[in-house]
């Protein structure tokens, strides 16, 4: 199916839809607005799903279904337990004891997120340092042991590639705070940590579920999930971090990203996003303020994750992921952030209105998650010539995305499931402590939509799995970090498999001479 413009129609307004809009808009008011601040909302559900690779290089294992489906057929036989690829291939991998949820990497190494309390009970407790320098055979080096990374690291272990520091949160069970590490991975097999006073001996006033960096490395940004509260740490000297400024942006906050003059957030607000004026923190001014710039929202995703500003034919745009209800990844020119036009949008087929009831058919049984984007990358912030996401139970997708207006996919991995694993098997996985529960619960908004509007017929929701209420039997993976580009590689973690070094065929992709990968 060919990828097209963003349609003119609209969406018809349906009771869900006006009750969530309703609720956002009265979310957008929590901070205090700019007196020219605008609330944006775009109804339009989108419809259409990127074009598929257009081949598969020999020796690929491709879908044959619906494009980032895994069938409840597949996951019954074992089939899943073999994966699915298409030019892209497994290069190297260390399971450990599971991904977490969000990883990150430096130079030729990578840095395991922490689920709490199952990582106590890997052999190296603490974040895992993975040594990838030859990507065939990475092996763990290392841990890193402070009570924010015992603690669980959730979506708050990030990297600063300028100032050469990574940095975590603890984030028990989606909310934490308090305790905050920092260390210098310029030698990124020895992370030596820098802060042994405040944040690790003594606990910082905030909150957080998710963090991150501003681009110059001066600021971490800890955002708690609910409240939507707003923490900025300095940490210019990074033995002494302080909180300089707090404050609500929403009743929800999230992933964001941060303009690369670090004066503008693009804060996830559940189900869009909310702008934020954060120059005055950027430059220190005494008791500084954070008004909101502008919010958006649409109704096809929910809980929005996380947005990378990028320039793109020399305007300044955002990229931005919903991690529920499929609303996939939509691209705004945010030229004039209170105009914002809405460009591009990326979905897989398995995310289409009409093919929900397909999509709960197939996810029954796999627990809470299903197939939408979680963090994404693009291969450099100026004029990115590809983005790859983790899509959960869907894999690893890439797709080029060098003319917003003809955006296909180029390739995939979606890696074997580790069927039936426990947590002895994988105590530092997610999927296994969420697979207590076998309904993907938080795709039910989108679902009613379209049952509402008359896309999915209830026949086509059942299936040999339907009566997998409670229990998940991990017949797909999880795959939640953002899949950094290393020249022609990606590095990347998934909940169940751990860390993987995949190889992009040089058929559908060129790195180009000013790569530098970036999520935001």
């Amino acid at each position: 199916m060919a990828n097209r413009p963003i349609p003119a129609r609209r969406a018809a307004f349906t009771p869900t839809l006006v009750v969530m809009l309703t609720v956002a808009l009265i979310a957008s008011t929590i901070t205090a607005p700019r007196a020219d601040a605008q609330t944006h909302v775009f109804p339009d559900i989108s419809d259409v799903a990127v074009p598929r690779p257009a081949s598969c290089a020999p020796g690929s294992q491709p879908e044959k279904g619906l494009q980032g489906d895994v069938s409840a057929e597949d996951r019954d036989s074992g089939r899943s337990r073999r994966g699915y690829h298409c030019n892209i291939t497994e290069i190297g991998n260390v399971r450990a004891g599971g991904g977490g949820i969000v990883s990150a990497t430096f130079d030729h190494c990578s840095y395991t997120g922490t689920m709490f309390p199952g990582n106590a009970l890997v052999r190296q407790p603490g974040v895992q340092v993975v040594d990838a320098s030859d990507p065939a055979k990475p092996k763990v080096v290392g841990s890193l042991a402070s009570p924010a990374t015992l603690g669980g690291t959730w979506e708050t272990l990030k990297v600063n590639r300028a100032r050469k520091l990574l940095a975590a949160t603890s984030v028990p069970l989606l909310w934490g705070g308090g305790f905050f590490s920092v260390y210098d991975i310029s030698d990124c097999e020895h992370p030596r940590l820098l802060n042994t006073g405040p944040g690790t001996a003594t606990p910082l006033p905030f909150t957080s579920h998710e963090g991150g960096f501003s681009p110059d490395g001066r600021t971490y940004w800890a955002s708690g999930i609910a409240p939507g509260h707003l923490s900025a740490i300095d940490i210019a000297d990074p033995a002494r971090p302080r909180v300089i400024w707090q404050g609500l942006n929403s009743v929800i906050g999230h992933g964001f990203g941060i303009s690369p003059d670090g004066d503008r957030m693009y804060i996830s607000n559940g189900l869009g996003v909310t702008v934020l004026d954060i120059s005055a923190v950027q430059r220190r001014t005494p008791y500084p303020q954070v008004p909101r710039v502008a919010a958006y929202f649409w109704p096809d995703g929910q809980i929005n994750q996380h947005s990378i500003p990028v320039t793109i034919d020399g305007r300044p745009h955002i990229v931005t992921a919903d991690e529920a209800g499929s609303g996939g990844v939509k691209v705004f020119d945010v030229t004039k952030v209170d105009k914002p036009r809405y460009v591009a949008q990326i979905k897989l087929e398995i995310n289409l209105p009409e093919n929900l009831d397909t999509n709960l058919r197939s996810s029954m049984g796999g627990s809470i998650f299903s197939s939408n984007p979680h963090y994404c990358a693009v291969d450099r912030p100026v004029e990115p010539t590809a983005l790859a996401c983790s899509w959960e139970s869907s894999g690893i997708r890439v797709f080029d995305i060098r003319n917003l207006k003809k955006i296909r996919e180029i390739g995939y991995f979606n890696p074997p499931a580790q069927k039936n694993a426990t947590i002895v098997d994988l105590p530092n996985s997610p999927h296994v402590m969420g697979s207590i529960l076998g309904v993907p619960a938080i795709e039910f908004l989108s679902l009613g939509m379209s049952i509402v509007n008359g896309k999915v017929k209830l026949t086509d929701m059942l299936g040999p799995r339907s009566g997998m209420l409670v229990g998940g039997d991990m017949s797909t993976d999880w795959c939640f970090s953002p899949p950094e580009f290393h020249g022609s590689q990606l590095w990347t973690t998934c909940a169940d498999g751990g860390f993987y070094a995949l190889g992009l065929s040089p058929s559908v992709y060129t790195p180009p001479a000013d790569q530098r990968s970036t999520s935001g």
